[in-house]
């Protein structure tokens, strides 16, 4: 069993987050829908931690009364952190009178599909060939993800509260 905690994150954790995206997707950016980039480390969101180590990490955007989920990391795969760290984000959103909550991912992306649908997230639209476009502003984007899938399109999610 694993032992964590959540806590908020500060302006003084942006560069763990810059780096911690970095090593997670080969650059401090990220891109979201249509093509967007997005710095994380600029963005509210939770770590889990284990004493001093980072195990996970989510981040997210407010627009109106919808939240996008940016990032999620969980460093310890099966721990029940990415859950854990989405029902918090969840409760926080909800509190601050969020009315939806979505989040993108690529069609390579098939545990992470699994994972979210779980949470009660549900596929709202596909983005046939939209990851061209994200390359175009993020060449590290890799041409072939989890499992061998080519990573063509993107697909958005979302979890009505």
């Amino acid at each position: 069993m694993t032992n964590y905690t959540l806590r908020a994150l500060v302006p003084a954790d942006q560069d763990v987050v810059r780096q911690l995206v970095t090593e997670s997707w080969g650059a401090p950016t990220v891109v979201v829908g249509q093509a967007r980039v997005v710095d994380p480390g600029t963005l509210p969101g939770l770590i889990a931690e284990d004493h001093a180590e980072i195990v996970g990490l989510l981040t997210y955007e407010i627009t109106g009364t919808s939240a996008e989920i940016v990032t999620l990391n969980a460093f310890r795969a099966g721990s029940g952190i990415g859950k854990a760290l989405m029902k918090r984000a969840e409760e926080i959103l909800r509190a601050q009178g969020i009315k939806r909550i979505f989040l993108m991912t690529t069609n390579d992306n098939t545990d992470g599909l699994r994972f979210y649908q779980r949470l009660g997230y549900r596929l709202k639209e596909l983005r046939v060939n939209a990851i061209a476009e994200s390359r175009k502003v993020k060449p590290e984007i890799p041409l072939t993800g989890e499992h061998g899938i080519p990573i063509r399109d993107e697909l958005e999610l979302e979890l009505t509260l």
